[in-house]
């Protein structure tokens, strides 16, 4: 009896509170339907676009004029193009660039977006300053302004990736702004303030921490505008240039041959549609999750 009375306690100790919140937060995420449906979806499309070299012929500018605009069938699942290239295979490796340019646009606008809108809630000063730059841009639509960036820095995968960045870099900055301007006022950060604690180590250890939860939200769902976006890029020709593939430039080349080749624009399109839905059930997921006024059970 003893022995047992005195090991529950250390069994308890060796769970810290920051490991039981997560146990509790990941339960909550598994729980939630339209995350797992999200989360099963992306992962399959992710898993596809890694596995692309062994499940396909492995070369997608590959072009076989015998073999143009063959239909769906089993030796071409999607069907070829104008060139004989199969869709299947120019899908599977376009999702690597379509889904690497929405992944790495949405990540350099979350990065943007928080330094800028920490800077704008922690220095009144520049506050008035900062927020009518974000106003302005944010007066163009976000597309309108990926346009005008990408035509002055050429087509190709790092401008894509660098104008839409910065097309939402200020929806970001005025969400960490909002969520920064609620948390500077609270009892432990004027703590901090007061036993001496400069605004770095406070920016970084209390604030931003504390901001990290609408920012991931808000990453998701930027993460399926700039796959969007992408799409919208290549098929106007300022996306990633030809032949390499992404979903946009798929469907941009099949366009002509909307009527006789419909599947070269089909399958590139549902592609699009299925990663845009199943990232944002995700968001869906986090978000109801992550937001402490929404009644989750654990």
């Amino acid at each position: 009896m003893t022995d047992a009375a005195t090991s529950s306690p250390l069994v308890a100790d060796d769970i810290s509170p920051g490991a039981a919140r997560r146990r509790i937060l990941l339960r909550r995420l598994w729980r939630h339907r339209s995350f797992r449906i999200g989360a099963g979806i992306v992962l399959v499309i992710v898993i596809l676009a890694a596995a692309a070299p062994l499940v396909t012929n492995g070369d997608p500018t590959a072009m076989s004029l015998r073999e143009r605009f063959s239909p769906p069938s089993a030796t071409h699942l999607f069907g070829t193009d104008n060139f004989g290239r199969d869709i299947f295979t120019r899908v599977l490796y376009g999702a690597r660039i379509s889904l690497w340019i929405g992944f790495a646009s949405a990540l350099l606008a979350a990065a943007g977006g928080a330094m800028v809108g920490m800077a704008s809630a922690w220095f009144r000063t520049a506050d008035g300053v900062i927020m009518r730059i974000m106003d302005a841009l944010l007066a163009f639509p976000a597309i309108l302004l990926a346009i005008g960036i990408n035509a002055a820095l050429g087509p190709q995968v790092s401008s894509v990736i660098i104008a839409l960045a910065a097309a939402y870099v200020p929806r970001m900055a005025r969400i960490v702004r909002a969520s920064a301007l609620v948390i500077r006022e609270l009892d432990y950060v004027d703590a901090a303030r007061v036993s001496g604690a400069g605004s770095g180590r406070i920016i970084f250890r209390h604030i931003l921490p504390n901001c990290l939860a609408p920012l991931l939200v808000s990453f998701t769902f930027v993460f399926a505008y700039a796959i969007l976006a992408e799409a919208a890029l290549s098929f106007l020709g300022i996306g990633p240039p030809p032949p390499q593939p992404s979903w946009g430039n798929i469907i941009a080349e099949g366009r002509d041959y909307s009527v006789e080749a419909w599947w070269i624009m089909l399958f590139p399109g549902l592609a699009i549609s299925l990663s845009a839905l199943g990232i944002n059930l995700l968001g869906d997921g986090l978000r109801d999750v992550l937001d402490p006024r929404l009644k989750i059970e654990a």
